[in-house]
Protein backbone atom coordinates (compact mmCIF):
# COMPACT_ATOMS: atom_id res chain seq x y z
CA UNK A 1 0.00 0.00 0.00
CA UNK A 2 2.81 2.13 0.89
CA UNK A 3 5.81 1.85 -1.46
CA UNK A 4 7.67 4.48 0.41
CA UNK A 5 8.18 5.97 4.25
CA UNK A 6 4.94 7.98 5.04
CA UNK A 7 3.65 10.40 7.62
CA UNK A 8 3.66 7.45 10.37
CA UNK A 9 7.25 7.09 10.21
CA UNK A 10 8.07 10.73 10.14
CA UNK A 11 5.97 11.01 13.65
CA UNK A 12 7.95 8.08 14.89
CA UNK A 13 11.34 10.14 13.55
CA UNK A 14 10.30 13.55 15.55
CA UNK A 15 9.71 11.32 18.63
CA UNK A 16 12.46 9.76 18.43
CA UNK A 17 15.09 13.44 17.78
CA UNK A 18 13.21 14.85 20.97
CA UNK A 19 13.64 11.83 23.15
CA UNK A 20 17.87 11.33 22.63
CA UNK A 21 17.80 15.53 22.62
CA UNK A 22 16.48 14.97 26.20
CA UNK A 23 18.73 12.07 27.01
CA UNK A 24 21.67 13.24 25.24
CA UNK A 25 21.30 16.98 25.67
CA UNK A 26 23.60 17.12 22.49
CA UNK A 27 22.20 17.44 18.91
CA UNK A 28 25.41 16.10 17.32
CA UNK A 29 25.19 12.49 19.91
CA UNK A 30 21.06 12.82 19.11
CA UNK A 31 21.81 13.15 15.25
CA UNK A 32 24.33 9.17 14.88
CA UNK A 33 21.45 7.31 15.86
CA UNK A 34 18.77 8.46 13.40
CA UNK A 35 21.29 8.74 10.50
CA UNK A 36 22.89 5.73 11.09
CA UNK A 37 18.80 3.67 11.38
CA UNK A 38 17.37 5.76 8.13
CA UNK A 39 20.89 4.55 6.52
CA UNK A 40 20.24 1.31 6.93
CA UNK A 41 16.24 1.53 6.05
CA UNK A 42 17.13 3.03 2.92
CA UNK A 43 19.40 0.32 2.24
CA UNK A 44 17.19 -2.27 3.33
CA UNK A 45 14.40 -0.52 0.97
CA UNK A 46 16.81 -1.29 -2.21
CA UNK A 47 17.20 -4.40 -1.58
CA UNK A 48 13.79 -5.09 -0.88
CA UNK A 49 12.78 -3.75 -3.60
CA UNK A 50 15.34 -5.90 -5.83
CA UNK A 51 14.01 -8.83 -4.25
CA UNK A 52 10.45 -8.13 -4.52
CA UNK A 53 10.54 -9.78 -7.98
CA UNK A 54 10.98 -12.89 -6.38
CA UNK A 55 9.12 -12.95 -3.41
CA UNK A 56 5.47 -12.42 -2.14
CA UNK A 57 4.56 -10.17 0.35
CA UNK A 58 1.49 -7.95 0.76
CA UNK A 59 1.53 -4.19 -0.06
CA UNK A 60 2.05 -3.06 3.36
CA UNK A 61 5.67 -4.81 3.73
CA UNK A 62 7.44 -1.81 3.17
CA UNK A 63 5.66 -0.07 6.09
CA UNK A 64 6.21 -2.64 8.22
CA UNK A 65 9.56 -3.00 7.66
CA UNK A 66 10.56 0.60 7.94
CA UNK A 67 8.42 0.02 11.67
CA UNK A 68 11.04 -2.09 12.74
CA UNK A 69 14.32 -0.90 10.78
CA UNK A 70 13.52 2.69 12.57
CA UNK A 71 12.93 0.87 15.60
CA UNK A 72 15.89 -1.45 16.26
CA UNK A 73 18.43 0.86 14.45
CA UNK A 74 17.81 3.93 16.51
CA UNK A 75 17.63 1.59 19.64
CA UNK A 76 20.85 -0.15 18.35
CA UNK A 77 22.97 2.75 17.94
CA UNK A 78 21.27 4.57 21.19
CA UNK A 79 23.04 1.95 22.86
CA UNK A 80 26.71 2.06 21.09
CA UNK A 81 27.09 6.01 21.39
CA UNK A 82 25.60 5.46 25.11
CA UNK A 83 28.81 3.27 25.79
CA UNK A 84 31.19 5.32 23.90
CA UNK A 85 30.27 8.76 25.27
CA UNK A 86 30.48 6.83 29.14
CA UNK A 87 34.41 5.30 27.73
CA UNK A 88 35.41 9.31 27.07
CA UNK A 89 33.94 10.45 30.22
CA UNK A 90 36.10 7.61 31.58
CA UNK A 91 38.93 9.36 30.28
CA UNK A 92 39.52 7.00 27.30
CA UNK A 93 40.62 8.55 24.08
CA UNK A 94 38.17 8.48 21.13
CA UNK A 95 39.93 5.62 19.71
CA UNK A 96 40.15 3.66 21.99
CA UNK A 97 36.62 4.51 23.49
CA UNK A 98 35.25 3.27 20.07
CA UNK A 99 37.30 0.00 20.26
CA UNK A 100 35.59 -0.64 24.06
CA UNK A 101 32.18 0.50 22.82
CA UNK A 102 32.14 -1.99 20.12
CA UNK A 103 33.44 -4.50 22.06
CA UNK A 104 30.76 -4.31 24.92
CA UNK A 105 27.78 -2.73 23.51
CA UNK A 106 28.31 -3.66 20.29
CA UNK A 107 28.66 -7.10 21.23
CA UNK A 108 25.60 -7.31 23.01
CA UNK A 109 23.42 -5.37 19.74
CA UNK A 110 24.76 -8.39 17.79
CA UNK A 111 23.60 -10.82 20.11
CA UNK A 112 20.19 -9.10 20.42
CA UNK A 113 20.00 -8.74 16.55
CA UNK A 114 20.66 -12.23 16.50
CA UNK A 115 17.93 -13.07 18.28
CA UNK A 116 15.31 -10.88 16.67
CA UNK A 117 16.91 -12.45 13.07
CA UNK A 118 16.21 -16.08 14.57
CA UNK A 119 12.46 -15.15 16.00
CA UNK A 120 11.52 -13.85 12.42
CA UNK A 121 12.85 -17.09 10.76
CA UNK A 122 10.56 -19.09 13.17
CA UNK A 123 7.90 -17.54 10.25
CA UNK A 124 8.93 -19.93 7.77
CA UNK A 125 7.57 -22.81 9.62
CA UNK A 126 4.47 -21.42 8.35
CA UNK A 127 4.15 -22.49 5.14
CA UNK A 128 2.76 -19.71 3.73
CA UNK A 129 4.14 -17.32 1.15
CA UNK A 130 2.50 -13.72 2.20
CA UNK A 131 4.16 -14.26 5.86
CA UNK A 132 7.56 -15.44 3.91
CA UNK A 133 7.44 -12.76 2.11
CA UNK A 134 6.47 -10.45 5.16
CA UNK A 135 9.29 -12.34 7.56
CA UNK A 136 12.28 -11.77 4.50
CA UNK A 137 11.85 -8.53 3.81
CA UNK A 138 11.91 -7.63 7.88
CA UNK A 139 14.89 -10.01 8.07
CA UNK A 140 16.47 -7.74 5.79
CA UNK A 141 15.76 -4.56 7.54
CA UNK A 142 17.28 -5.73 10.39
CA UNK A 143 20.37 -7.09 8.69
CA UNK A 144 20.64 -3.64 7.05
CA UNK A 145 20.36 -1.62 9.83
CA UNK A 146 23.11 -4.34 11.77
CA UNK A 147 25.35 -3.63 9.06
CA UNK A 148 25.10 -0.06 9.58
CA UNK A 149 25.51 -0.06 13.34
CA UNK A 150 28.15 -2.48 12.86
CA UNK A 151 30.14 -0.51 10.16
CA UNK A 152 28.86 2.79 9.61
CA UNK A 153 28.76 4.17 13.36
CA UNK A 154 32.00 3.38 14.32
CA UNK A 155 33.47 4.80 11.35
CA UNK A 156 31.64 8.28 12.13
CA UNK A 157 32.57 8.28 15.97
CA UNK A 158 35.78 7.52 15.14
CA UNK A 159 35.98 10.43 13.06
CA UNK A 160 33.65 12.59 15.51
CA UNK A 161 35.92 11.96 18.74
CA UNK A 162 34.73 14.53 21.04
CA UNK A 163 32.49 16.72 18.87
CA UNK A 164 30.65 14.02 19.66
CA UNK A 165 28.81 16.09 22.73
CA UNK A 166 28.68 19.69 20.49
CA UNK A 167 26.24 21.47 20.05
CA UNK A 168 24.60 21.40 23.32
CA UNK A 169 20.95 22.02 24.58
CA UNK A 170 20.84 24.79 27.41
CA UNK A 171 20.33 23.37 30.53
CA UNK A 172 21.49 20.26 29.82
CA UNK A 173 23.76 18.27 31.78
CA UNK A 174 26.76 16.81 30.81
CA UNK A 175 27.06 13.25 32.22
CA UNK A 176 28.49 10.80 29.90
CA UNK A 177 30.30 8.54 32.69
CA UNK A 178 28.43 5.72 34.27
CA UNK A 179 25.45 6.27 35.77
CA UNK A 180 26.04 7.33 39.48
CA UNK A 181 25.26 4.31 42.26
CA UNK A 182 23.71 6.60 44.10
CA UNK A 183 21.56 8.07 41.29
CA UNK A 184 17.91 6.99 41.01
CA UNK A 185 18.28 3.82 39.00
CA UNK A 186 20.40 2.63 41.47
CA UNK A 187 17.71 3.98 44.51
CA UNK A 188 15.05 2.06 42.45
CA UNK A 189 16.70 -0.73 42.19
CA UNK A 190 17.49 -1.04 45.91
CA UNK A 191 13.75 -0.39 46.95
CA UNK A 192 12.74 -3.44 44.75
CA UNK A 193 15.09 -5.73 46.09
CA UNK A 194 14.65 -5.06 49.78
CA UNK A 195 10.75 -6.02 48.95
CA UNK A 196 11.29 -8.31 46.01
CA UNK A 197 8.27 -10.67 46.65
CA UNK A 198 6.10 -7.94 47.11
CA UNK A 199 7.15 -5.99 44.00
CA UNK A 200 7.40 -8.91 42.00
CA UNK A 201 4.09 -9.95 42.92
CA UNK A 202 2.03 -7.01 42.19
CA UNK A 203 3.87 -6.12 38.65
CA UNK A 204 3.23 -10.18 37.99
CA UNK A 205 -0.70 -9.33 38.78
CA UNK A 206 -0.95 -6.22 36.24
CA UNK A 207 1.13 -8.59 33.63
CA UNK A 208 -1.72 -11.08 34.46
CA UNK A 209 -4.15 -8.41 34.17
CA UNK A 210 -3.58 -6.90 30.86
CA UNK A 211 -3.38 -10.72 29.38
CA UNK A 212 -6.41 -11.01 30.54
CA UNK A 213 -8.65 -10.16 26.88
CA UNK A 214 -6.36 -12.11 25.02
CA UNK A 215 -8.02 -15.23 25.71
CA UNK A 216 -11.38 -14.11 23.99
CA UNK A 217 -9.22 -13.31 20.97
CA UNK A 218 -11.08 -14.31 17.97
CA UNK A 219 -8.85 -14.88 14.73
CA UNK A 220 -10.12 -14.27 11.27
CA UNK A 221 -9.23 -11.65 8.31
CA UNK A 222 -10.85 -8.74 8.64
CA UNK A 223 -12.73 -7.64 5.72
CA UNK A 224 -13.38 -3.23 3.91
CA UNK A 225 -15.70 -3.13 6.76
CA UNK A 226 -13.09 -2.45 9.26
CA UNK A 227 -11.49 0.37 6.79
CA UNK A 228 -11.23 4.20 7.59
CA UNK A 229 -14.69 5.66 6.42
CA UNK A 230 -12.85 8.10 4.47
CA UNK A 231 -11.64 5.26 2.16
CA UNK A 232 -13.31 4.17 -0.99
CA UNK A 233 -13.45 1.23 -0.52
CA UNK A 234 -15.31 1.63 3.40
CA UNK A 235 -18.04 3.39 1.26
CA UNK A 236 -18.21 0.68 -1.22
CA UNK A 237 -18.76 -1.66 1.67
CA UNK A 238 -21.00 0.41 3.43
CA UNK A 239 -23.11 1.00 0.43
CA UNK A 240 -22.97 -2.79 -0.76
CA UNK A 241 -24.11 -4.05 2.80
CA UNK A 242 -26.88 -0.89 2.82
CA UNK A 243 -28.62 -1.88 -0.45
CA UNK A 244 -28.12 -6.11 -0.19
CA UNK A 245 -26.87 -6.76 3.30
CA UNK A 246 -23.37 -7.13 4.55
CA UNK A 247 -22.91 -10.98 3.21
CA UNK A 248 -23.18 -9.77 -0.09
CA UNK A 249 -19.12 -8.13 0.17
CA UNK A 250 -17.94 -12.09 0.68
CA UNK A 251 -19.95 -14.28 -1.02
CA UNK A 252 -19.23 -18.43 -0.92
CA UNK A 253 -18.35 -20.07 -4.08
CA UNK A 254 -19.63 -23.19 -4.31
CA UNK A 255 -18.48 -25.54 -6.61
CA UNK A 256 -19.56 -29.25 -7.46
CA UNK A 257 -18.51 -32.09 -9.28
CA UNK A 258 -21.21 -34.16 -11.41
CA UNK A 259 -19.50 -36.92 -12.70
CA UNK A 260 -23.13 -38.22 -13.83
CA UNK A 261 -23.38 -35.08 -16.27
CA UNK A 262 -26.94 -34.39 -17.08
CA UNK A 263 -28.25 -37.20 -14.53
CA UNK A 264 -27.06 -34.57 -11.26
CA UNK A 265 -28.60 -32.09 -12.22
CA UNK A 266 -31.37 -32.79 -10.23
CA UNK A 267 -28.84 -33.59 -6.73
CA UNK A 268 -27.67 -30.23 -7.72
CA UNK A 269 -31.04 -28.26 -7.80
CA UNK A 270 -32.02 -30.32 -5.00
CA UNK A 271 -29.36 -28.84 -2.99
CA UNK A 272 -29.39 -25.33 -4.42
CA UNK A 273 -33.18 -25.74 -2.83
CA UNK A 274 -31.93 -26.76 0.58
CA UNK A 275 -29.40 -23.96 0.55
CA UNK A 276 -31.97 -21.49 0.36
CA UNK A 277 -33.70 -22.82 3.41
CA UNK A 278 -30.68 -23.17 5.81
CA UNK A 279 -30.28 -20.48 8.83
CA UNK A 280 -27.56 -17.67 8.15
CA UNK A 281 -28.35 -17.81 4.20
CA UNK A 282 -29.22 -14.74 2.52
CA UNK A 283 -29.89 -15.63 -1.05
CA UNK A 284 -28.61 -18.60 -3.59
CA UNK A 285 -27.84 -18.28 -7.41
CA UNK A 286 -28.94 -20.99 -9.60
CA UNK A 287 -26.78 -23.12 -10.71
CA UNK A 288 -24.06 -22.17 -13.63
CA UNK A 289 -22.91 -25.04 -15.25
CA UNK A 290 -19.71 -26.07 -18.16
CA UNK A 291 -20.59 -27.05 -21.53
CA UNK A 292 -20.14 -30.58 -20.76
CA UNK A 293 -23.08 -30.41 -17.72
CA UNK A 294 -20.53 -32.35 -15.51
CA UNK A 295 -19.42 -29.46 -13.41
CA UNK A 296 -21.73 -26.49 -11.96
CA UNK A 297 -21.35 -23.43 -9.48
CA UNK A 298 -23.59 -21.71 -6.88
CA UNK A 299 -22.86 -18.68 -5.88
CA UNK A 300 -24.36 -18.86 -1.90
CA UNK A 301 -24.88 -15.20 0.45
CA UNK A 302 -24.23 -15.21 3.67
CA UNK A 303 -26.55 -13.35 5.88
CA UNK A 304 -23.55 -11.45 7.66
CA UNK A 305 -20.09 -9.80 7.30
CA UNK A 306 -17.39 -12.20 5.85
CA UNK A 307 -15.28 -11.23 9.45
CA UNK A 308 -18.31 -12.51 11.17
CA UNK A 309 -18.20 -15.50 13.42
CA UNK A 310 -21.74 -16.44 12.07
CA UNK A 311 -20.45 -16.54 8.64
CA UNK A 312 -17.11 -18.69 9.86
CA UNK A 313 -20.36 -21.23 11.66
CA UNK A 314 -22.34 -21.09 8.24
CA UNK A 315 -19.13 -22.42 6.18
CA UNK A 316 -18.60 -25.12 8.87
CA UNK A 317 -22.30 -26.26 8.90
CA UNK A 318 -22.74 -26.17 4.99
CA UNK A 319 -19.29 -28.72 5.17
CA UNK A 320 -19.81 -30.86 7.88
CA UNK A 321 -23.83 -31.37 7.40
CA UNK A 322 -25.44 -29.80 4.45
CA UNK A 323 -23.09 -31.02 2.04
CA UNK A 324 -22.79 -34.75 3.08
CA UNK A 325 -26.93 -34.91 3.35
CA UNK A 326 -27.01 -33.82 -0.24
CA UNK A 327 -24.54 -35.98 -1.90
CA UNK A 328 -25.27 -39.28 -0.02
CA UNK A 329 -25.48 -42.05 -1.77
CA UNK A 330 -24.26 -40.52 -5.02
CA UNK A 331 -20.46 -39.86 -6.72
CA UNK A 332 -21.91 -35.92 -7.08
CA UNK A 333 -18.57 -33.75 -5.00
CA UNK A 334 -19.34 -30.49 -3.87
CA UNK A 335 -17.03 -27.91 -1.92
CA UNK A 336 -17.51 -24.23 -0.16
CA UNK A 337 -14.90 -22.00 -1.40
CA UNK A 338 -14.18 -18.61 -2.28
CA UNK A 339 -12.55 -15.71 -0.98
CA UNK A 340 -14.16 -15.64 2.93
CA UNK A 341 -14.06 -19.57 2.92
CA UNK A 342 -10.34 -19.70 2.01
CA UNK A 343 -9.84 -16.54 4.43
CA UNK A 344 -11.56 -18.50 7.45
CA UNK A 345 -9.64 -21.68 6.07
CA UNK A 346 -6.29 -20.26 6.24
CA UNK A 347 -6.97 -18.78 10.26
CA UNK A 348 -7.50 -22.28 11.05
CA UNK A 349 -4.04 -23.38 9.59
CA UNK A 350 -2.38 -20.41 11.09
CA UNK A 351 -3.76 -20.81 14.78
CA UNK A 352 -3.13 -24.42 14.18
CA UNK A 353 0.75 -23.57 13.65
CA UNK A 354 1.25 -20.91 16.10
CA UNK A 355 2.45 -23.16 18.80
CA UNK A 356 5.10 -24.87 16.52
CA UNK A 357 6.48 -21.37 15.70
CA UNK A 358 6.31 -20.36 19.81
CA UNK A 359 8.01 -23.50 20.62
CA UNK A 360 11.03 -23.32 18.44
CA UNK A 361 11.71 -19.41 18.76
CA UNK A 362 11.59 -20.07 22.70
CA UNK A 363 13.75 -22.90 22.40
CA UNK A 364 16.48 -21.30 20.23
CA UNK A 365 16.45 -18.45 22.15
CA UNK A 366 16.51 -20.48 25.90
CA UNK A 367 19.79 -22.15 24.27
CA UNK A 368 21.16 -18.82 23.06
CA UNK A 369 20.98 -17.32 26.30
CA UNK A 370 22.43 -20.18 28.44
CA UNK A 371 25.18 -20.41 26.17
CA UNK A 372 26.20 -16.55 26.99
CA UNK A 373 25.77 -16.06 30.25
CA UNK A 374 26.52 -19.79 31.35
CA UNK A 375 23.10 -20.16 33.36
CA UNK A 376 19.74 -21.92 33.62
CA UNK A 377 17.58 -19.53 35.71
CA UNK A 378 18.06 -16.61 33.52
CA UNK A 379 16.93 -18.15 30.27
CA UNK A 380 14.51 -19.49 31.52
CA UNK A 381 13.10 -16.31 33.68
CA UNK A 382 13.75 -14.46 30.16
CA UNK A 383 11.17 -16.83 28.08
CA UNK A 384 9.02 -16.36 31.00
CA UNK A 385 9.17 -12.99 31.25
CA UNK A 386 8.56 -12.27 27.27
CA UNK A 387 5.89 -14.26 27.22
CA UNK A 388 4.14 -12.01 29.91
CA UNK A 389 5.23 -9.36 27.80
CA UNK A 390 3.99 -10.75 24.85
CA UNK A 391 0.40 -11.90 26.32
CA UNK A 392 -0.08 -7.89 27.85
CA UNK A 393 0.48 -7.17 23.74
CA UNK A 394 -2.67 -9.75 22.82
CA UNK A 395 -4.43 -8.48 25.37
CA UNK A 396 -4.63 -4.93 24.65
CA UNK A 397 -5.21 -5.07 21.12
CA UNK A 398 -8.09 -7.89 21.45
CA UNK A 399 -9.53 -4.57 23.98
CA UNK A 400 -9.30 -2.23 21.20
CA UNK A 401 -9.57 -3.36 18.07
CA UNK A 402 -11.84 -6.68 19.03
CA UNK A 403 -13.94 -5.02 22.36
CA UNK A 404 -13.92 -1.60 21.02
CA UNK A 405 -12.06 -0.07 24.41
CA UNK A 406 -11.19 3.39 23.85
CA UNK A 407 -12.66 3.92 20.45
CA UNK A 408 -12.65 7.63 20.71
CA UNK A 409 -8.79 7.79 21.48
CA UNK A 410 -7.63 5.03 18.94
CA UNK A 411 -9.85 6.26 16.46
CA UNK A 412 -11.85 2.63 15.60
CA UNK A 413 -14.58 3.22 13.55
CA UNK A 414 -15.91 -0.60 13.46
CA UNK A 415 -14.93 -3.34 15.86
CA UNK A 416 -13.61 -6.75 14.40
CA UNK A 417 -11.36 -10.08 15.03
CA UNK A 418 -7.64 -10.07 14.76
CA UNK A 419 -6.34 -11.06 11.36
CA UNK A 420 -4.82 -14.80 12.26
CA UNK A 421 -1.04 -13.83 10.45
CA UNK A 422 -0.95 -10.98 12.97
CA UNK A 423 -0.02 -12.75 16.34
CA UNK A 424 2.37 -15.17 14.81
CA UNK A 425 4.39 -11.82 13.67
CA UNK A 426 4.03 -9.82 16.38
CA UNK A 427 5.27 -12.80 18.59
CA UNK A 428 8.57 -13.18 16.81
CA UNK A 429 8.97 -9.66 16.78
CA UNK A 430 8.32 -8.59 19.81
CA UNK A 431 10.26 -11.76 21.48
CA UNK A 432 13.22 -11.18 19.47
CA UNK A 433 12.88 -7.05 20.58
CA UNK A 434 11.71 -8.03 24.33
CA UNK A 435 15.41 -9.73 24.20
CA UNK A 436 17.06 -6.93 23.17
CA UNK A 437 16.28 -5.28 26.59
CA UNK A 438 17.31 -8.45 28.25
CA UNK A 439 20.58 -9.04 26.87
CA UNK A 440 22.00 -5.10 27.72
CA UNK A 441 20.70 -5.31 30.54
CA UNK A 442 21.69 -8.80 31.76
CA UNK A 443 25.57 -8.05 30.04
CA UNK A 444 25.54 -5.55 32.58
CA UNK A 445 24.58 -7.16 35.60
CA UNK A 446 26.90 -10.35 34.39
CA UNK A 447 29.83 -7.84 33.95
CA UNK A 448 28.92 -6.54 37.52
CA UNK A 449 28.88 -10.11 38.78
CA UNK A 450 32.25 -10.29 37.86
CA UNK A 451 34.08 -7.90 39.13
CA UNK A 452 31.91 -8.32 42.48
CA UNK A 453 31.06 -11.68 43.01
CA UNK A 454 27.67 -10.06 45.09
CA UNK A 455 24.40 -11.06 43.19
CA UNK A 456 22.59 -8.03 45.00
CA UNK A 457 25.27 -5.52 44.21
CA UNK A 458 25.27 -6.51 40.53
CA UNK A 459 21.24 -6.69 39.81
CA UNK A 460 21.56 -2.94 41.48
CA UNK A 461 24.80 -1.65 39.62
CA UNK A 462 23.68 -3.25 36.40
CA UNK A 463 20.23 -1.41 36.62
CA UNK A 464 21.91 1.49 37.52
CA UNK A 465 24.31 1.82 34.88
CA UNK A 466 21.36 0.60 32.53
CA UNK A 467 18.20 2.07 33.54
CA UNK A 468 17.95 5.43 31.81
CA UNK A 469 19.15 4.56 28.66
CA UNK A 470 16.97 1.41 28.41
CA UNK A 471 13.69 3.50 29.45
CA UNK A 472 15.09 6.29 26.53
CA UNK A 473 15.38 3.13 23.66
CA UNK A 474 12.10 1.65 25.24
CA UNK A 475 10.49 5.26 24.85
CA UNK A 476 11.58 5.22 21.65
CA UNK A 477 10.55 2.01 20.14
CA UNK A 478 7.00 2.68 21.57
CA UNK A 479 6.71 6.31 19.49
CA UNK A 480 7.93 4.67 16.65
CA UNK A 481 5.28 1.65 16.87
CA UNK A 482 2.94 4.34 18.26
CA UNK A 483 2.88 6.09 15.36
CA UNK A 484 1.22 3.55 13.01
CA UNK A 485 -1.67 3.73 15.54
CA UNK A 486 -2.25 6.81 14.71
CA UNK A 487 -0.66 7.70 11.62
CA UNK A 488 -1.76 5.21 9.19
CA UNK A 489 -4.97 4.23 7.41
CA UNK A 490 -4.32 0.45 7.40
CA UNK A 491 -6.23 -1.37 10.45
CA UNK A 492 -3.51 -4.13 10.17
CA UNK A 493 -0.75 -1.94 10.41
CA UNK A 494 -2.55 0.21 13.62
CA UNK A 495 -3.27 -3.18 15.42
CA UNK A 496 0.44 -4.18 15.26
CA UNK A 497 1.63 -0.68 15.72
CA UNK A 498 -0.62 -0.57 19.37
CA UNK A 499 0.73 -4.37 19.99
CA UNK A 500 4.16 -3.90 19.67
CA UNK A 501 4.28 -0.34 21.34
CA UNK A 502 2.22 -1.90 24.38
CA UNK A 503 4.57 -4.99 24.46
CA UNK A 504 7.55 -2.58 24.72
CA UNK A 505 6.39 -0.39 27.12
CA UNK A 506 5.38 -3.22 29.58
CA UNK A 507 8.61 -4.87 29.26
CA UNK A 508 10.55 -1.92 29.82
CA UNK A 509 8.59 -1.07 32.99
CA UNK A 510 6.55 -4.18 34.72
CA UNK A 511 9.37 -6.61 33.16
CA UNK A 512 12.89 -5.07 33.45
CA UNK A 513 12.59 -2.51 36.28
CA UNK A 514 10.35 -4.69 38.62
CA UNK A 515 10.39 -8.19 37.32
CA UNK A 516 13.69 -8.30 36.56
CA UNK A 517 15.65 -7.17 39.67
CA UNK A 518 12.76 -9.05 42.09
CA UNK A 519 13.50 -12.20 40.74
CA UNK A 520 16.98 -11.86 40.24
CA UNK A 521 16.96 -11.03 44.04
CA UNK A 522 14.95 -14.00 45.32
CA UNK A 523 17.21 -16.41 43.31
CA UNK A 524 20.41 -14.98 44.22
CA UNK A 525 23.46 -17.05 43.67
CA UNK A 526 21.13 -19.59 41.40
CA UNK A 527 20.97 -17.14 38.74
CA UNK A 528 24.66 -17.79 37.91
CA UNK A 529 24.36 -21.54 38.20
CA UNK A 530 24.68 -23.79 35.35
CA UNK A 531 24.81 -27.86 35.91
CA UNK A 532 28.45 -29.51 35.36
CA UNK A 533 26.79 -31.83 32.78
CA UNK A 534 25.74 -28.70 30.61
CA UNK A 535 28.60 -26.89 30.82
CA UNK A 536 30.46 -29.38 29.28
CA UNK A 537 27.91 -29.73 26.36
CA UNK A 538 26.58 -25.93 25.67
CA UNK A 539 28.80 -24.03 23.44
CA UNK A 540 30.39 -21.05 25.26
CA UNK A 541 29.33 -17.41 23.64
CA UNK A 542 31.50 -14.35 25.21
CA UNK A 543 28.95 -11.07 24.72
CA UNK A 544 31.42 -8.69 27.02
CA UNK A 545 34.74 -8.39 25.92
CA UNK A 546 35.30 -8.40 30.21
CA UNK A 547 33.44 -11.85 30.13
CA UNK A 548 36.24 -13.54 28.18
CA UNK A 549 38.96 -12.69 30.18
CA UNK A 550 37.57 -12.62 34.32
CA UNK A 551 37.33 -16.37 35.94
CA UNK A 552 33.40 -17.23 36.34
CA UNK A 553 33.19 -19.16 39.23
CA UNK A 554 29.76 -20.58 39.73
CA UNK A 555 27.71 -23.70 42.19
CA UNK A 556 27.78 -26.69 39.98
CA UNK A 557 26.23 -30.03 40.82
Amino acid sequence: MKPAPGPSEGIGIGAAIVIMLVAFGSVVAMGLPILTALVGVGAGYGVVALLSHVLVAPGFAPALMAMIGLGVGIDYALFIVTRYRQALGEGREPRDAVAHAMSTAGRAVLFAGTTVLISLCGLFLVGQQFLEGLAAGTILAVLAVLAATSTLLPAILGFAGRAVDRLRLPGMPRSTASENQRGVWWRWSRTIQRRPLVFGSAALLALVVLAVPLFSMRLAFSDSGNDPARLTTRRAYDLTSDAFGPGFNGPLVVAAELPGAATDHAILAEFGRRLADVPGVAGVTAPTYNDAGDAAVLTVYPSDAPQAAATAALVERLRDTVVPQATAGSEVRILVGGQTAAGIDESAHLARRLPWVVGLVILVSFVLLMAVFRSVAIPLKAAAMNLLSIGAAYGAIVAVYQWGWLSPVSGVGRTGPIDPWIPLMMFTITFGLSMDYEVFLLSRIQEEWHRRRDNSAAVAHGIAATGRIITAAAAIMVCVFGSFVIGDPLRTLNVFGLGLAVAILVDATLVRMILVPSIMQLLGRLNWWLPRWLDRIVPRLGLEQSAAVTPHSRSRT
